[in-house]
C-alpha cells in the first residue's frame, strides 16, 4: 500500500491558540441484499470486495486516529475491509449507537422506488420525509440530528485535538454535515454522501468561540483510478449486472 496521500492527511493551519479536532465520516460500503427496498437500521451486511475502493480511501484517512462506528454490522464491516486494505488497525474500534442509521420504522422493508413515487417530490428529492416527520414507529431526521449532535459534543470534549474516523451511514453523516453548518438541519440532506465516500469536518475551539470548518463532502478517492473512474458504488438495484467494479 503506498503512503497516505498528505494533502489530504496533513493538518490544515490552525491559528494559536485553536484546537482542531479533525472528523473523517466514511459511509459504509454497498448494501446488495436490500431487494429494493428501504433498510433503515435493519441489520443488513454489504459488500467490501471491491480492493481498489478500500486502499483508495485507507490512503486518505490518518494514522494514529481513534474509530468509531455505529452498531451496525456493514459499519464494522467496512472499516474491517479498510484495515484489510493497508490501513493499520487500530487497537480498538468503539461502538456508538448515536452514530446509526435513522430508524425509519414501519418503512423499512418498503419497496424504495414505490415510496418516493408516493411522496411529494419536494420530499422525495431530499430524503424520506420532511424533518420533522418522524417514520411511523421510528424517528425523525430532527430526531436524528440531535442524537448525534450529543455524540459529536461529548467526543469532541473527550478527544479534542484528535483524528477522529467514523465508520457511519448517510443520514448520520448528513446530520454531522448539518451540525457542521451551524444547526441547518434541513441543508444537511441537500449533500449526497455515496457508499464509501469519506466526509471531513474540523471542529475549531478556542477560549472565546467554537465552530466548523468543512474542508470536504462526499470524496471519493478511488476515482483516481482509470478502472473505479464511476462517480459512486452503485449499490443494489444500481448495479448495470453482477460483476464487481473494475
Amino acid at each position: 500500500m503506498s503512503k497516505p496521500d498528505q494533502a489530504f492527511v496533513a493538518q490544515q493551519a490552525v491559528p494559536a491558540g485553536v484546537v482542531a479536532t479533525r472528523w473523517w465520516w466514511v459511509r459504509h460500503a454497498p448494501v446488495r441484499d436490500d431487494n429494493g427496498c428501504i433498510y433503515g437500521q435493519k441489520d443488513l451486511g454489504c459488500d467490501t470486495s471491491d480492493r481498489v475502493v478500500m486502499e483508495a480511501v485507507g490512503r486518505i484517512l490518518p494514522r494514529n486516529a481513534i474509530w468509531f462506528a455505529s452498531n451496525l454490522k456493514r459499519t464494522h464491516q467496512t472499516a474491517e475491509a479498510i484495515w484489510a486494505a493497508g490501513y493499520p488497525q487500530p487497537g480498538m474500534l468503539i461502538q456508538e449507537v448515536a452514530f446509526a442509521e435513522q430508524n425509519l420504522g414501519d418503512w423499512q422493508g418498503l419497496n424504495r422506488a414505490a415510496f418516493f413515487a408516493s411522496r411529494p417530490i419536494e420530499v422525495g428529492s431530499y430524503w424520506f420525509a420532511p424533518i420533522d416527520e418522524p417514520a411511523p414507529g421510528g424517528e425523525s431526521f430532527v430526531d436524528v440530528y440531535e442524537r448525534v449532535k450529543r455524540a459529536v459534543d461529548r467526543i469532541n470534549l473527550e478527544n479534542a485535538g484528535r483524528d477522529v474516523i467514523v465508520a457511519s451511514h448517510g443520514g448520520t453523516i448528513k446530520a454531522a454535515i448539518a451540525l457542521a453548518l451551524g444547526g441547518l438541519v434541513e441543508k444537511g440532506l441537500a449533500f449526497t454522501i455515496d457508499n464509501c465516500s469519506v466526509t471531513r469536518l474540523d471542529h475549531l475551539a478556542s477560549q472565546a468561540h467554537s465552530g466548523w470548518r468543512l474542508p470536504m463532502v462526499n470524496q471519493q478517492p478511488w476515482m483516481a483510478d482509470a478502472s473505479h473512474n464511476a462517480m459512486h458504488q452503485p449499490a443494489g438495484p444500481e448495479r448495470a449486472s453482477p460483476t464487481k467494479l473494475g
